[in-house]
C-alpha cells in the first residue's frame, strides 16, 4: 500500500517488471463529483468516471478505466498532476489553463444530453467569464487560508 492519495482515499501501487523494463500501477478509490459537495449533499453521489472515459471526445488512455471500485491507472514519469509551483517563472498561466479547459470539455463533451445546454450557455457568457470566476475563487481560497492561518495561532 502507498498510503493515502488525493483526498485522503486508499491507494496502492504496483512495480513489477515486464518485457525488459519496469511498470508501475496504482489503483485508488474514486471521489465523488464535488457537484454532491458544493450542492450541500443535493447532488448525486454516483461516480461516473468510466462513462466520462468511454464517451470522452479524445483518444482515451488505455491504461485508465475503473475496475470494481478502483480507478487503476498506470505511473510513469511523463504523466503527472502539474505542480504550479514547479513550473518556471517565466510561463503563461493562460495557455496551461486554456490547455486544461480543452481537455476537461473534451470529457464534458461526450455528455450528449448537456452539450447543446452548454453551448447556449457558453454563447449568454462574456468572454472573460471564467478568468472573472477564477479570480473570485483564488481571492476566496487564500481569505479561507489566511482565516485557518490565523485561527492555529491560538
Amino acid at each position: 500500500m502507498a498510503g493515502l492519495g488525493s483526498l485522503g482515499r486508499e491507494r496502492f501501487v504496483a512495480i513489477a517488471e515486464w518485457r525488459g523494463g519496469k511498470i508501475a500501477q496504482e489503483a485508488k478509490a474514486p471521489a465523488p463529483s464535488a457537484c454532491a459537495w458544493i450542492n450541500h449533499g443535493k447532488g448525486s453521489d454516483q461516480i461516473l468516471y468510466q462513462k466520462l472515459l468511454d464517451t470522452a471526445v479524445r483518444c482515451p488512455d488505455p491504461f485508465v478505466h475503473l475496475k470494481g471500485r478502483w480507478i487503476v491507472r498506470r505511473l510513469v514519469p511523463d504523466c503527472c498532476r502539474i505542480e504550479l509551483a514547479d513550473v518556471p517563472d517565466e510561463r503563461d498561466e493562460s495557455r496551461l489553463l486554456k490547455a486544461m479547459g480543452f481537455e476537461t470539455a473534451n470529457l464534458h463533451l461526450g455528455s450528449k444530453d448537456a452539450t447543446k445546454q452548454v453551448r447556449l450557455d457558453f454563447k449568454k457568457r462574456s468572454p472573460d467569464w471564467f478568468r472573472s470566476l477564477a479570480k473570485a475563487m483564488l481571492k476566496a481560497t487564500r481569505n479561507d487560508w489566511e482565516d485557518w492561518k490565523a485561527s492555529q495561532k491560538h
